[in-house]
């Protein structure tokens, strides 16, 4: 599992985020407005959001899938990119009235659709897209962790169970050339993650990477990774 300062760091991520999620608020983010609801995630804390959404290669007039998607700036960020059809499903009901505020309040009402599911779950088995992203949950928590709020599914992973199910069903939601990526941090177990994707078949290849400081205090390497395999390359 992640080391133990990674854990700890989690854990008072949480704290933070859940004191700091009681009241709606607004922000600014990729030159952009955005609202973000009650117990919803706060992009803003981090660079991940905003990098990942500048590194993404958005398919003109395509299809894409964020998983846990939270307030939906990546999502709309892509429908204003050019992508036709976005996808963006979060387990927490509040992310995914947040993803249909934003995407109303950008235009972008008609082409961003939310759903509410854990990982693949929301969605229907011929459901196929040219790219699929997850700014993971990249934190690995132990196989007896309890979460105990949404924004802990936002940070923690249990035994790294949802990275598992994203190796093996990412590449079956796949249109014939499509892209399965992940936002992934030092923070993560990247070995653990490099031997699962090896089990599911795919190669972890690094698209782009940043070593930035946040929160006044935590370093971390924030990475775009590309999942390639014989079906996806």
């Amino acid at each position: 599992m992640a080391t133990t300062n990674s854990f700890d760091l989690g854990v008072s991520e949480a704290r933070r985020h859940e004191r700091e999620a009681a009241v709606p608020v607004e922000f600014e983010l990729l030159g952009r407005r955005w609202e973000l609801l009650p117990e919803v995630f706060a992009p803003f804390h981090s660079r991940s959001t905003e990098t990942y959404s500048r590194w993404l290669p958005y398919p003109l007039d395509g299809s894409l899938l964020e998983m846990g998607c939270g307030a939906g700036v990546t999502a709309v960020f892509a429908a204003l990119s050019g992508c036709q059809h976005v996808t963006a499903t979060d387990i927490s009901a509040a992310a995914v009235e947040n993803v249909k505020l934003n995407a109303a309040r950008h235009g972008m009402a008609s082409r961003v659709r939310a759903l509410r599911g854990n990982m693949f779950d929301a969605l229907a088995p011929d459901d196929r897209f040219d790219v699929i992203f997850w700014n993971s949950s990249a934190i690995e928590a132990p196989a007896d962790f309890v979460y105990g709020s949404d924004i802990e599914w936002s940070i923690f992973d249990r035994d790294y169970t949802s990275h598992r199910v994203y190796l093996r069903d990412g590449p079956k939601h796949l249109t014939e050339r499509g892209r399965l990526f992940l936002g992934f941090n030092t923070n993560g177990n990247l070995e653990r993650l490099e031997h699962l994707a090896a089990e599911a078949g795919l190669r972890v290849d690094e698209v782009d990477s940043v070593t930035t400081t946040y929160n006044d205090h935590t370093t971390a390497k924030f990475m775009l990774l590309e999942l390639v395999g014989v079906t996806l390359g």
